[in-house]
């Protein structure tokens, strides 16, 4: 009986590993290039205050009883949630509202939010943390707590939740003391007023081409940002060296549609599931990312950075690498 279970499980797996072969191979032009690690050192439904709330609020952790596990519950990959009354708002993981507080500092970055405060408003931990898709990454840094913590930081403002916020979308915490306000995705506070509509811009699709004076055709973002590969990343097996604070400078690609896309090849275009959770692109098998480096579109800062970055030509190839 032994026997017969091993087998019929070995041929599964063979089954398994056939399959992902096919769709993700080596990329023979660019040769294999391993597994490593990354050596990139980056920083790495509203409802309204409830009477008698002080400073501080209630005890607890939120979106659950009691605090000290949640306090150091990672962020993960953030989002941006539109609120009727405040706009563009910045959400966890979760779908739990950041916030921010009028007695901490920006510049320099200080966060004043500590005892029993921090009870009630858990600071945001700056590890495992991913900026919002068309936002600012390098708008996210972080700043040491007095217990020697590491707080994330928007736009120079320390990150907390509210105890109060117990289910994903809560605005309990808006506006608590005066001084609690959620986060807007530059770190400001968040306000309808102050986010008025831009003019419509162009729509681009999801992945496309761009021809850069230097590098010629490579492939960019809907919002127009250059596209890049790590050296140190693999195809097959599909791998990322990219971790932790790499990935705050090298924010990955999210999922895109294939019929989001133009002039790019479609071979290899499949999601990678990350080991910390998030959803990468990749292109003829390979992640892709953004550089937090570049501000604008059209920027190719990121190109040659280390000997291991480069931007992606439309057949998915590193543009500009020695060979």
């Amino acid at each position: 009986m032994s026997t017969w279970r091993s087998a019929t499980l070995a041929a599964a797996a063979a089954a398994v590993l056939a399959l992902t072969a096919t769709g993700c191979g080596q990329d023979k032009g660019s040769g294999y290039a391993g597994s490593g690690s990354g050596n990139d050192q980056p920083v790495g439904n509203a409802s309204t205050a409830q009477p008698g709330d002080n400073a501080y609020g209630s005890s607890g952790g939120y979106g659950q009883a009691g605090g000290a596990e949640s306090a150091a519950k990672q962020a993960g990959q953030l989002t941006v949630s539109d609120s009727k009354e405040l706009g563009k708002i910045v959400t966890d993981s979760a779908g739990f509202t950041l916030y921010r507080f009028d007695k901490d500092t920006a510049s320099p970055p200080k966060a004043t939010c500590e005892g029993d405060c921090a009870k009630a408003w858990p600071a945001v931990p700056a590890d495992g943390v991913t900026a919002a898709a068309g936002t600012d990454a390098s708008k996210l840094g972080s700043v040491t707590r007095a217990d020697g913590t590491k707080q994330l930081t928007i736009g120079g403002w320390p990150m907390y939740r509210y105890a109060k916020d117990t289910s994903p979308g809560d605005l309990n915490g808006q506006n608590v003391g005066g001084t609690w306000h959620a986060s807007a995705p530059d770190g400001k506070k968040a306000s309808a007023q102050a986010q008025a509509p831009a003019a419509p811009a162009t729509v681009m699709p999801g992945l496309s081409v761009r021809k850069d004076a230097k590098l010629g055709d490579v492939i960019v973002d809907a919002r127009g940002m250059t596209v890049y590969r790590f050296k140190k990343d693999s195809a097959w097996p599909m791998k990322s060296a990219c971790t932790g604070a790499c990935l705050q400078k090298w924010p990955a690609v999210a999922p895109v549609d294939k019929n989001d896309t133009q002039g790019i090849a479609l071979k290899g275009f499949v999601t990678f599931n990350r080991p910390d959770g998030v959803k990468q692109q990749s292109i003829t098998c390979w992640p892709v990312y953004t550089f937090s480096g570049d501000t604008k579109p059209g920027d190719t800062n990121g190109q040659g950075v280390g000997g291991t970055w480069y931007a992606v030509s439309p057949q998915g190839k590193l543009v500009g690498a020695p060979k």
